[in-house]
């Protein structure tokens, strides 16, 4: 038991240490994590053999990660990937796996040893890229929408690819019994290792009764997920008891991942499934909320598996070699994502992040070749040096997406992927950028009678508002000339609407340069691009946030006691005390210094925070007396 509290607290502490300083260097918690791992194991031999066993409970984590993905996809979503299903992520893996396949022959290696290897490496890691890409909030994007179908396509792919590593056996064939079934090495995925599954409910059987009880096995998934969870959530809930939630939430994940290793299929597809079926179920929250602690903690214990476990004396041996070996990897597959990604029309950043966050080996090549090595179809030092090559590139991936961050960052708006439109109307009012924000904003000003000229440097959102009867032009708003066209010179008003928050700032600055009589009217995301905006000149600041959370204030008021005039009159004092306090803290606000570090800034904040509760004092003694 001590050795256990010993080697929890040392895996914990590693993580605690080593995470939060690499988010504060924003490499990313997966850096983190790997980081950890090699300190812990084969820097400070902290820990041992262990770490594989740990490895295949830490994998658990990627399971659940499914899951959760599955409860934001509902069927219709999922039958709308098909053609990225299909197309994009099948044409990855065949690219792939024959590219490598050359190049492993190439090295001398026979075909069938040379398939298994590209085999092994042509999937990517599913667990380091959904992460990075949900804590970098690309997972909406529709680079990240590519990305999730090749990583769902792979996770599909490796249940056929099991089933035919054992046909390139060299030394063991296939074992056939007098009955003419197959018997067949069960195989774990994502549970990595146990190969021999100590239960089977399709050992033995002939080929017809594998795939009957396999799709039995998928259908039960779907009936229990269909008609028995809201059942059960009502029995639950009738407890009272929030843990049961948790249990409940756990119950369904484990026993599902268990069912599929029972018929020789992916947890990670069981738990998928479940999850799409579940998608549309009035519990998705409560599982989304029980489950994620439980997903983020073993997934940061299998990244640091993952550090640990990797052979740093094998490494040192042949370094030159397994390096380049790693390398080549990610350049080959980076190089076939590339041109995927340019075939499927994915432009500008969606196209960088497309060819760099899927160009590394992943958790499943692990398993794939502990498979084949374990069915002779691989020797165990060719299995040990892949194992390597894997575990380098999953290192190297977070370096890739910092490498995307520093392309994106020096790429142009994505209507530099388009040629701008020809503006050929001027308006009073100009509206740069028709997102949530900016559509409400011109659906009032032309409900109101006045002509808008609308600039969007987005193909997809301007070609959305066409289709519903409102005219756009596509244009970069940030540049003179395109200013000018939609007639800068005589309107009005300027609307800077801009989801970039850099972007909107040069647009108000461009624009009161141009026209310093202009009244611009400028979107602000929180209160330190308020001051941004207010020193490059905007005349009118709305926080994205404040009008709606001043409502939602007003709603509360008139529900615990005040009147509906009285929670108007509040919410009135504190907007227009709000407004001339932005207005005193933007004189005193630095760019680049923490508010917090402002001494004058917080000790005027301080000073209005007592005007504000003076005025409110004053209007309830105001409320008494009537």
């Amino acid at each position: 038991m001590e050795g256990f509290f010993y080697q929890a607290s040392i895996y914990l502490a590693a993580a605690v240490i080593a995470v939060p300083i690499a988010a504060r260097l924003g490499l990313g918690s997966v850096l983190g994590y790997l980081a950890a791992g090699i300190v812990i194991g084969p820097v400070l031999g902290l820990v041992g053999a262990e770490t594989k066993d740990l490895q295949h409970f830490a994998e658990f984590g990627v399971v659940m990660m499914l899951f959760l993905i599955g409860l934001e996809l509902e069927p219709r979503a999922l039958w709308d990937m098909r053609h990225r299903l299909l197309g994009l992520g099948g044409m990855q893996v065949v690219l792939s796996t024959a590219a490598l396949m050359g190049v492993a022959m190439a090295y001398g290696q026979p075909w069938g040893t040379a398939l298994a290897i590209a085999l092994s490496l042509s999937l990517s890691s599913t667990a380091i890229v959904l992460q990075t890409l949900s804590e970098k909030g690309l997972m909406q994007t529709n680079g990240g929408r590519s990305v999730f179908s090749v990583l769902l396509t792979q996770d599909i792919a490796v249940i056929p690819i099991l089933a035919f590593l054992p046909l390139l056996a060299v030394t063991v064939p296939a074992q056939v019994s007098p009955d003419g079934s197959i018997h067949r090495l069960a195989v774990e995925d994502h549970g990595g290792g146990h190969h021999a599954a100590a239960m089977s409910l399709v050992e033995g059987l002939p080929a017809w009764g594998v795939t009957a009880v396999t799709i039995g096995a998928v259908a039960a998934v779907i009936f229990v997920g269909v008609f028995l969870t809201r059942p059960v959530f009502r029995f639950i809930h009738a407890a009272h008891l929030r843990e049961m939630y948790t249990a409940l939430a756990l119950l369904i994940v484990v026993g599902i991942s268990f069912l599929m290793t029972l018929v020789g299929l992916s947890p990670a597809l069981g738990a998928f499934i479940a999850g799409v079926v579940l998608a549309s179920s009035e519990f998705r929250h409560e599982l989304e909320s029980d489950l994620n602690p439980f997903k983020g903690l073993l997934l940061g214990l299998f990244f640091i598996t993952v550090g640990a476990g990797i052979n740093f004396a094998l490494l040192f041996s042949n370094a030159p070699a397994i390096i380049s070996m790693a390398l080549l990897v990610i350049l080959l597959k980076g190089l076939i994502l590339w041109v995927l990604g340019r075939a499927f029309k994915l432009k500008g950043r969606d196209h960088w992040l497309f060819a760099l966050s899927l160009a590394q080996a992943g958790e499943f090549g692990f398993v794939l070749v502990g498979f084949s090595a374990s069915q002779s179809v691989i020797s165990p030092g060719v299995a040990d040096t892949l194992l390597l090559v894997i575990a380098l590139s999953m290192l190297i991936t977070p370096l890739l997406f910092i490498l995307y961050e520093m392309i994106s960052r020096s790429m142009k708006d994505t209507a530099t992927d388009h040629e701008a439109d020809e503006i050929d109307e001027e308006g009073p009012v100009i509206i740069a950028g028709i997102g949530r924000f900016g559509q409400i904003v011109n659906r009032l000003v032309q409900a109101s009678g006045f002509k808008t000229v609308v600039l969007d440097h987005n193909m997809e959102t301007i070609q959305l508002m066409r289709r519903f009867g409102f005219k756009g032009f596509l244009g970069d708003p940030t540049r003179p000339d395109i200013l000018h066209a939609a007639g800068l010179d005589q309107a009005r008003v300027l609307v800077v609407a801009l989801d970039d928050k850099a972007a909107a700032i040069r647009l108000v600055e461009v624009a009161r340069k141009i026209r310093p009589d202009l009244h611009i009217v400028a979107r602000a995301y929180d209160r330190s691009h308020t001051y941004r905006l207010y020193q490059a000149g905007a005349n009118d600041i709305v926080r994205e946030m404040f009008d709606s959370s001043l409502r939602a204030g007003r709603y509360v008021l008139e529900n615990i006691g005040l009147s509906e005039f009285e929670a108007a009159e509040a919410e009135k004092v504190f907007y227009h005390h709000d407004r001339e306090a932005v207005k005193e803290l933007a004189a005193l606000w630095k760019p680049g210094v923490s508010a917090a570090d402002n001494e004058a800034y917080v000790a005027r904040a301080k000073e209005l925070q007592k005007d504000l509760e003076t005025a409110f004092l004053a209007q309830t003694d105001e409320r008494k007396k009537a």
